[in-house]
């Protein structure tokens, strides 16, 4: 529950005091909650209070929204030229500081220092400078006469002021894929980030105030969905919400945003499928899959979920598979050597307990399960359910944490068969030395990314999106940057004249 520090007496313990503050940027300004709540931060390693942050609502909210409107007319008509220098600008400015945001992203999610310091900030480091690049890549299509005596041509323009509430299992990159295509674009962002790890988006926030962004051209609020979310997406004035998260949530967010026909970019749930084929690469498949099952804990939509593997190899696999789960090494995030951290949360923890505990009460084999240490932390051991049926929990609904299926499949036919029936569509991957088995599985699984003999990389060229009800819209590549963009028809006449040769049809007679 949020907590009014200024309420508190002075018998509070001093430290709760000395505990760091972050403010919102709203406007110009670094900002708290107009009603001086705030709200602790936890590391999900330590189960200590790291940091405070506002508890927005409704009221700050309005006042970003007021202040990226206010700033959309100036930052639209900019150059492209110019509003490449600002995200060029901010992409130093994250670099110049990227040592502390990778200890702010490790701490508050609860990542392994590894992941966060090669992957996560880098990452995002490049998403932004790629779109400071597409900010200058100005596209339109021109037509001598699509129609006789006219010239028509067409112009990508901004939406507007854009909401963009991001998830709390990647902040700094989510935060980034969403802000970078929307300004580039021409837009102006009010950033909600999830309320367990926004200390990364309010440092962006310091940062982009420090490089001279103009104000409002970037806004952040913090707080939880009803209080900060919920007001932001029926707000009058943000014409597109962006955002990243559950199927549920998402579901909630298009019937809001319905009333006042507000655009929805959606990258929802997953349920990622790994298929093994015969002829694969054993050894290969099963470190990838390895990879795939625990990377960010499980957290992750595209993690791998369900793997299915040809039966003349699923014994091999399997056995591989266990062997290299045993060896992931959890614990201690500040560690180079720590492969797997904590779940974001105890409400995390007790959520990916839930399926394991119900998996097994319904009568499926747990294959193996391993330890996590001892002492604080929300922990969760590497989980390995096998044969489990088509239609049960464990293989249709998203866990988020570090539990996997491996069930063997007759034909490549049922391998396809059993990955598409899902309602998700997110990510897949198969495996095989047979390219004409690689496209054929390709081609007809269901799935926005399909990786080949790998499963997990992305880059920033590339775009990024789901089928079904893994939403709709892409990230990354310059499909997000059209995403963020209106298409409008401009059309000439070339002749001149006063009265058309067709104008007879709606008034006065044929010339």
């Amino acid at each position: 529950m949020p907590v009014n520090l200024h309420a508190l007496s002075v018998q509070a313990p001093i430290e709760v005091f000395m505990t760091p503050r972050y403010r919102m940027l709203i406007g110009s300004e670094l900002v708290p909650a107009v009603e001086g709540l705030w709200q602790s931060i936890i590391n999900p390693s330590t189960e200590e209070i790291i940091a405070e942050v506002p508890q927005a609502n409704a009221v700050d909210v309005d006042l970003a929204v007021q202040a990226a409107q206010k700033a959309f007319p100036a930052w639209s008509t900019l150059s492209p030229g110019e509003r490449s220098h600002y995200l060029w600008q901010l992409a130093q400015g994250l670099e110049k500081y990227s040592d502390e945001l990778i200890q702010l992203e490790s701490t508050n999610a609860g990542k392994p220092i590894k992941l966060v310091s090669n992957g996560d900030v880098p990452f995002a480091i490049d998403n932004l400078k790629y779109f400071a690049g597409q900010a200058r890549v100005i596209e339109g299509l021109g037509t001598g006469e699509v129609v006789g005596g006219y010239t028509s041509t067409i112009r990508r323009e901004p939406i507007g002021v854009i909401g963009s509430i991001a998830p709390w299992n990647y902040p700094i990159m989510m935060a980034i894929w969403k802000i970078a295509p929307a300004l580039a674009a021409g837009n102006t962002v009010v950033l909600k980030p999830a309320p367990q790890t926004p200390l990364t988006s309010l440092k962006i926030g310091e940062i982009a105030q420090e490089i001279g962004l103009p104000p409002g051209v970037l806004n952040i609020v913090t707080g939880g969905g009803p209080e900060v979310g919920e007001p932001l997406v029926i707000h009058p004035q943000a014409r597109m919400i962006s955002f990243t998260g559950s199927t549920a949530t998402g579901k909630r967010i298009m019937g809001l945003a319905a009333h006042k026909m507000a655009r929805v970019h959606l990258e929802l749930g997953g349920k990622a499928p790994l298929i093994v084929l015969a002829d694969a690469d054993i050894e290969a498949a099963a470190r990838g899959a390895v990879v795939g099952s625990y990377v960010n804990t499980g957290q992750d939509c595209t993690a791998v979920t369900r793997i299915l593997v040809e039966r003349p190899h699923y014994h091999h696999f399997l056995d591989r598979f266990t062997e290299l789960s045993k060896e992931v090494r959890i614990g201690d995030i500040s560690s180079e050597s720590t492969d797997m951290g904590p779940l974001v949360s105890a409400d995390q923890k007790e959520r990916v307990a839930g399926f394991v505990d119900r998996a097994q009460a319904a009568g499926i084999k747990l294959h193996y399960q391993g330890t996590v240490p001892d002492g604080p932390g929300f922990y969760y051991p590497p989980t390995i359910f096998v044969e489990a049926p088509t239609d049960s929990e464990i293989m249709q609904e998203e866990v988020f944490g570090p539990v996997v299926v491996i069930n063997p499949v007759d034909s490549v036919d049922e391998a396809i068969a059993v990955a598409n029936d899902i309602r998700y569509g997110l990510a897949a991957s198969v495996w095989t030395k047979n390219i004409h088995q690689a496209w054929k599985v390709a081609a007809a699984l269901q799935f926005g990314t399909v990786w080949v003999n790998d499963h997990l990389p992305l880059c920033a060229e590339m775009p990024h999106g789901g089928f079904k009800e893994s939403g709709f819209g892409k990230d990354l590549s310059r499909y997000a940057f059209e995403e963020y963009t209106i298409a409008k028809h401009v059309m000439f006449d070339l002749s001149g004249e006063a009265e058309k040769g067709w104008h007879f049809s709606v008034f006065g007679d044929p010339q």
